[in-house]
């Protein structure tokens, strides 16, 4: 069963931040409209979106350029076919909490 977690204050960070959670990365963006949260992981081949150009809403992989909407997981571009999963986040007293 998900819990939340907390994961880091508001202001803690620009544009992403890397959490992690036992086993489990998380990448957490914040983008105009509120803060996301996928898996840190690219589904084409490991690499961490959290250090991935962000652009329009998406997050380009650093490896070999997927493109992943950051709102749904959805894959935009290839080599990428499988989105990655999404969490649902919220922002309380101050800090930003991951459902996982």
């Amino acid at each position: 069963m998900a819990k939340w977690h907390k994961v880091v204050a508001e202001d803690g960070f620009k544009t992403t931040y890397c959490f992690f959670h036992r086993r489990k990365q998380f990448a957490i963006f914040r983008l105009e409209d509120g803060i996301y949260a996928t898996d840190n992981s690219c589904s084409h081949e490991y690499s961490p979106l959290c250090e991935g150009m962000i652009v329009e809403g998406d997050v380009y992989c650093p490896k070999h350029g997927s493109r992943f909407d950051i709102r749904t997981g959805a894959v935009k571009d290839f080599p990428a076919t499988r989105p990655v999963k999404t969490y649902e986040t919220k922002v309380e007293d101050g800090f930003v909490w991951i459902k996982a």
